[in-house]
């Protein structure tokens, strides 16, 4: 089956990308684990930023409403960083 072929296409890419990293000693983690880290680093960022506003404000709705606001404005400010970033480091 054609399901059957992309597995185990899939194994031996793997299998191969162990063998490299053992003899190189460099590993490589696929994308998604990067994106599942991001994920949860944001989470933890975004509910340490409604506890702190929970407690200098002691309202639960201002609290998650700072929250709210935080997590995109921190995803907009490193979009920004990200690039600027990568332009001053591009050069080495």
């Amino acid at each position: 089956m054609l399901a059957d072929k992309l597995i185990e296409h899939k194994l031996e890419q793997y299998k191969a990308e162990e063998e490299a990293a053992e003899k190189t000693g460099v590993r490589t983690k696929p994308k998604w684990v990067s994106v599942a880290k991001s994920v949860s680093w944001r989470m933890v960022g975004t509910i340490d930023t409604m506890v702190i506003s929970y407690f200098i404000t002691g309202e639960l709705t201002m609290a998650i409403s700072i929250g709210s606001v935080e997590v995109f404005s921190k995803m907009v400010l490193y979009y920004f960083h990200e690039r600027i970033w990568e332009k001053f480091t591009s050069k080495f």
